[in-house]
């Protein structure tokens, strides 16, 4: 009995050990080896395309990465604004954001915001999955570090506006661009930018072609933010 204890235990031990590998090794290398390559499918991917198969449906994803220089600065702005207005300044986590995020879930007794920064979004679309979990937060917030340790600013943006969910198997500015308004991510105008931003949050739900409430007062702060410095 002892015997089989011992072995149970070790077996366990080897098994965390395992994991633990994978995690602070394994990951890091992968995120380090995005400075040289361009992810082709991310879990998110993944996800969505398991999801739709337990209905018996196929999803096709859509995906055509371009370099950051190829996506239009009006997009870049609108979306910096929209999802992380310190993403230039932080490392990772926005304080001030996720104590106001906390606020308002309390307030409304239920998660209605998230609070995640760019780079944490980057860690869960790449690696992880849309179901929450601490365990799933903890590990997102060990890979958000990681991210911002080994990738560049400008990378990570780069990354996030190629991989970033933007309707039902589209993912990235390019397709997103090409499917909304028939033009590639470099030509996008501010207003197709900021309409495009707005419906981040929930991309799946919302279109930026068909106005409902919840876009209209979107765009109505994100314009004001977009244009506030400009003369």
């Amino acid at each position: 009995m002892k015997k089989a204890k011992t072995f149970l235990n070790k077996k366990l031990i080897a098994v965390i050990s395992g994991i633990l590998i994978i995690l602070y090794v394994f990951k890091p290398i992968q995120i380090i080896m995005l400075n040289f390559y361009n992810p082709k499918m991310t879990s998110m991917m993944k996800y969505r395309i398991k999801e739709e198969k337990k209905k018996g449906k196929v999803l096709k994803i859509r995906q055509k990465w371009v370099p950051l220089s190829k996506i239009s600065s009006n997009l870049v702005k609108a979306v910096i604004i929209s999802e992380d207005s310190k993403f230039w300044e932080h490392n990772g986590f926005d304080i001030e954001g996720i104590k106001y995020a906390i606020k308002v879930n309390l307030k409304k007794r239920r998660f209605v915001r998230g609070g995640s920064t760019i780079s944490q979004q980057v860690a869960k679309n790449l690696f992880l999955n849309p179901k929450k979990s601490i365990f799933r937060k903890l590990y997102e917030a060990v890979l958000t570090v990681e991210i911002e340790t080994f990738l560049s600013k400008k990378r990570i943006l780069e990354i996030y506006l190629n991989i970033v969910e933007w309707g039902e198997g589209i993912f990235g500015a390019e397709v997103a661009a090409l499917h909304y308004f028939n033009k590639h991510a470099s030509s996008l105008t501010a207003e197709e930018a900021l309409r495009l931003a707005a419906i981040l949050p929930n991309p799946r739900r919302y279109s930026p072609l068909k106005s409902s409430y919840f876009l209209e007062r979107r765009l109505q702060r994100l314009r004001m933010e977009f244009y506030r410095n400009v003369e």
